[in-house]
């Protein structure tokens, strides 16, 4: 057991090794912050793409965690990794989150979060040496949701606001989806993300508001979907529900779903065949112009 943990902590200090810096996404500190640890600083840590193959894209990685940790290692540093191979900067995000029992941050916070780190990277896309219209957003479960839900309720910026970051649309340009929690209101819900996320007695149109498959329009970003038949956190109906409703919205998609897999495997599957998802998602970005400069 020491010796598995050892390990554990030696990758992820490796993975941090990659990283160019994190950058909290208030310098003067969250809105609605609670205290002053890590834990209420949001942030993103920046994993830029190798100069000789970065082709411009990036992505903000949402780690899951069913809204009450962040699986930081195989859902994120690890993720960040396999993005920088095929070119793409990858931005590892630190989102406040909640208790299981429905105490600590609970909504809108996460989504303001992701809001702002989206705004903030499109802000800074010079900076990073990024293109301002190729930015997508990942996430894994509840990272997932709140990934659909950046998709589903994004805005176009504030121009009024004495802060540039605000003018910034909030609006990913796609998505890429592991068995993400999506909806909150049908028997295929995750409880414990919800009652993190909304606490024990959210209001039925709250509840509904944050259930994405009915929040889908023709203008949310299209979408790439993952998830597995034997699913037993996260029922992949989750997936099927939210595909339905980009096409009926006429929103470019694809959903892979496997017989095989089971849930919160990030990076670390070994099955032979579920782990191509990577290779699936290379290929979507591949076909959507994604990863040529």
């Amino acid at each position: 057991m020491k010796n598995l943990i050892f390990t554990i902590a030696f990758c992820v200090v490796s993975m941090l090794a990659f990283a160019q810096e994190e950058v909290f996404l208030w310098e003067k500190g969250a809105p609605d912050a609670v205290g002053q640890d890590s834990t209420d600083k949001p942030s993103i840590l920046v994993f830029p793409a190798p100069k000789q193959s970065a082709t411009g894209t990036s992505v903000i990685v949402c780690p899951g965690g069913g809204y009450g940790m962040k699986a930081m290692g195989h859902e994120g540093y690890a993720v960040a990794k396999w993005l920088n191979s095929i070119g793409v900067t990858a931005f590892v995000l630190k989102y406040r989150v909640g208790k299981w029992d429905g105490s600590g941050y609970k909504h809108p916070t996460m989504l303001g979060d992701a809001s702002r780190a989206m705004r903030l990277v499109r802000e800074k896309a010079k900076e990073y040496d990024i293109n301002p219209q190729r930015i997508g957003i990942l996430g894994f479960s509840a990272g997932g949701h709140l990934a659909s839900t950046l998709g589903t309720h994004f805005d176009a910026g504030n121009g009024k606001s004495n802060d540039k970051i605000e003018w910034q649309s909030s609006r990913p340009d796609f998505m890429v989806l592991i068995y993400p929690v999506i909806s909150l209101s049908t028997k295929y819900v995750h409880r414990g993300s919800r009652q993190a996320l909304l606490g024990q007695n959210p209001s039925a149109s709250l509840v509904d508001s944050l259930s994405n498959e009915k929040q889908v329009t023709t203008l949310t970003p299209p979408t790439f979907l993952v998830h597995s038949t034997d699913d037993g956190a996260v029922p992949p109906e989750n997936s099927v529900l939210f595909y339905l409703a980009l096409r009926e919205n006429n929103v470019p998609c694809e959903l892979h779903i496997y017989e095989r897999g089971g849930h919160g495997y990030g990076m670390t599957i070994k099955d032979s065949v579920n782990s191509t998802w990577t290779d699936r998602c290379r290929d979507w970005l591949k076909m959507r112009g994604l990863l040529t400069k």
